[in-house]
């Protein structure tokens, strides 16, 4: 992670290629903010929590009523899907456009190498069963403190009725009964937020706070809101862990598809797991019967140190890209 943290800032000389994957990048340079950066990524992100999670969210009451259950799911999934676009994907384009002008280099349009694609791939098929199986040790942990602790016990219940709150609806959004539903979902699901998301976070707000602060700083202050972003209080850790891998991404790589296609990735493979295992396995919190401890540290160690490579990989990559 250090060359995230070393990589130069926007009073470096100008490189004359920031195009090239790798290459110093100090584009930013050449754009001329009419609002501080901080104060423009803050209102990416007050404003799109407040369009998308109020104003979507009272839309969708005013549309279907109290009563979500019994609605149209084809209907609440195409909500869904026309909320992400408006109040996310729209709004960070506009944003881009008043504060900065220049939207292509904010929102780091850039078409990526295959070699870059295959390398970030790489590490989010290691990284995901890694943040697996962290959660089920955190639950195997959180289960154990709350048993022998009344006040521990009495926070688990109240993260538990947020929790269910979150499953049940993603759980009516991806019950399927046809192939056509499950095409929907994985548009609604996977497809949706990976474009409008990637563009507001790691585009619009990451971008913003890159103007003022370390790149390794703007993706973990990143990550951290798009963790709280998605309300899901036992996944917080491994969703910050996913934001600053994307925010990693999209910086080394200078390209917005980058992690759009790991954000896909995650989440279609997340779809797949639904529709092959159901609700039950994908969807609880509570540790199995047969869960061991000692197997689930092994395996996280393992994980971790193969991640490690990866990312020594990712980065001698970009070394060489930099210097050629």
């Amino acid at each position: 992670m250090d060359d995230l943290n070393n990589l130069p800032q926007d009073d470096k000389p100008e490189d004359n290629n920031p195009q090239l994957p790798g290459k110093e990048n100090s584009s930013l340079s050449k754009i001329h903010p009419r609002i501080s950066p901080i104060t423009a990524a803050f209102i990416g992100l007050f404003g799109g929590f407040f369009l998308y999670q109020i104003v979507g969210g009272l839309l969708t009451l005013a549309i279907f009523g109290f009563d979500l259950h019994n609605s149209s799911v084809q209907s609440l999934r195409l909500m869904t899907m026309a909320g992400q676009i408006l109040f996310i994907l729209l709004p960070a384009l506009i944003f881009a456009k008043w504060f900065y002008e220049d939207v292509t280099e904010i929102i780091r349009f850039r078409f990526p190498r295959w070699e870059e694609i295959l390398l970030f791939t790489l590490g989010i098929v290691i990284l995901t069963p890694l943040l697996q199986y962290y959660l089920s040790i955190q639950t195997y942990f959180i289960e154990r403190w709350a048993s022998s602790s009344h006040f521990i016990n009495s926070i688990k219940t109240m993260l538990d009725k947020l929790n269910d709150l979150v499953d049940k609806s993603y759980g009516n959004l991806l019950s399927v009964h046809s192939i056509f539903s499950g095409v929907l979902v994985v548009i609604v699901v996977a497809v949706v937020p990976a474009i409008c998301e990637e563009v507001m976070f790691r585009g619009f707000i990451q971008r913003s706070f890159e103007f003022k602060i370390k790149p390794f700083w703007a993706a973990i202050i990143t990550a951290f809101f798009f963790g709280v972003y998605h309300f899901n209080p036992y996944g917080l850790l491994p969703l910050i862990a996913l934001g600053f891998y994307f925010g990693y991404s999209a910086y080394m790589s200078n390209s917005i598809f980058v992690p759009m296609s790991l954000h896909f990735f995650n989440n279609f493979t997340a779809v797949i797991f639904y529709f092959i295992f159901g609700e039950d396995d994908v969807l609880n919190n509570s540790v199995s019967k047969n869960f061991d401890l000692n197997s689930s540290i092994i395996i996280l160690l393992a994980l971790i140190i193969l991640f490690g490579v990866v990312m020594f990989l990712i980065n001698k990559y970009y070394a060489k890209a930099q210097s050629e």
